[in-house]
């Protein structure tokens, strides 16, 4: 056991290992769609191209519930934001045909401002008052997406959006099959490629942030507000901050999504999105970029693979469908947070500060309890 230690530590100090995991790492995230779309299906491309999108939506949360600690229920409301901002400029809606490089930081800028707008009056808010307020946000946004058809029709109301153009290069539309250097490249692998480096570069800022002055203002704020102001840290102006640039997340996010869907309309964006989104983020670890990273790829991918499996494992062991596959999917999905939040409080994969905290609060319970039966 010690032997193995000692070599695993000397290949961690070896650049050399380090940069051929790197490699290898890369060569696996190329190659896996092409996999999943030899052995499992092009569905299921599509299925992995959304995990990442939801990827990018719960780092964007993350940093306003995880390193900040403000709990948002309305988070959706930016990705409708970036995702409408897509869909009127690049639509027959508006007959307005923009290029995607000015559509997506214009939308991207645009979910900043309302996460700025959502953050200013609510300053003061914390816990259960902040997370009714940011909900209400939420649905303002939906309701009003819902009714902007009349007396001027903008955003078609609850019919959407349809025809968006996707995301194009000098003619070369990603939605399109194409064959580059003989090797053929359908449009849902085209996208895994874009949403995979908007992933990416989603995870090193958000590392980057992390360990920034920044990060641990957020962080100050979240333990304890009034210390952090008391250390001169100006509270408001970092609160704002994380609001902004968490929305910014979810405004590159839905204006990506926007573009690979080609439709969009207000039921898109409904509150148990907001919610599946933090769920993502409280089962992966709040606070851990990696673990959040886990937690969507799995959350986005569970109730997809249950869905896909209930039917043909009811049928066997039963001879028919009893349950509706998908009210047994969300009853599964339910069972599955509780069993994790039981088991697991910290979430899946917790950062290790995090982690102390917790088995620290479970130490003086117990240590609490224990006194009380003795004394």
């Amino acid at each position: 056991m010690g032997f193995w230690r000692q070599r695993v530590t000397a290949w961690k100090r070896d650049r050399r290992v380090l940069w051929l995991g790197y490699v290898l790492v890369a060569l696996a995230l190329a190659l896996l769609p092409f996999a999943i779309d030899t052995t499992i299906g092009r569905t299921w491309v599509r299925v992995l191209d959304f995990a990442l999108l939801y990827v990018m939506l719960a780092l964007g949360l993350n940093i306003v519930v995880g390193f900040a600690g403000l709990l948002d229920l309305g988070y959706i409301a930016f990705y409708a934001v970036g995702a409408y901002t897509w869909a009127l400029l690049a639509s027959p809606q508006l007959g307005l045909h923009l290029p995607f490089w000015m559509i997506l930081p214009l939308g991207a800028g645009l979910a900043a401002l309302f996460g700025v707008l959502l953050g200013a009056p609510t300053l003061r808010l914390r816990g259960d008052y902040l997370a009714i307020v940011t909900l209400g946000f939420g649905e303002i946004i939906r309701i009003f997406l819902n009714n902007l058809d009349h007396p001027v029709n903008i955003t078609n109301g609850p019919i959407g959006i349809n025809r968006i153009d996707p995301i194009s290069v000098v003619g070369f539309e990603l939605t399109r099959t194409h064959e580059i250097f003989g090797i053929t490249f359908s449009g849902a692998h085209l996208h895994y490629y874009v949403f995979l480096l908007a992933a990416l570069a989603s995870i090193f800022i958000c590392i980057r942030l992390e360990d920034s002055r920044i990060g641990r203002a957020w962080i100050a704020i979240r333990e304890d507000e009034i210390a952090a102001q008391s250390m001169g840290i100006n509270t408001r102006n970092v609160k704002l901050l994380a609001f902004a640039m968490g929305a910014t997340f979810g405004g590159v996010a839905g204006g990506l999504f926007s573009s690979f869907q080609g439709f969009v309309s207000p039921e898109s964006f409904i509150l148990l999105e907001s919610i599946m989104v933090l769920c993502m983020v409280v089962l992966g670890g709040m606070g851990h970029v990696a673990g959040v990273v886990l937690g969507a790829l799995l959350l986005a991918t569970l109730p997809e693979v249950l869905r896909h499996t209930a039917s043909p494992v009811q049928q066997q062991l039963f001879g028919e469908v009893i349950l509706d596959p998908e009210s047994l999917r969300m009853l599964l999905f339910g069972l599955a947070l509780i069993l994790v939040m039981l088991l697991r409080p910290a979430g899946l994969w917790p950062s290790p500060t995090r982690k102390r905290e917790f088995a620290d609060a479970e130490r003086q319970a117990t240590g609490r309890t224990g006194a009380a039966a003795t004394g």
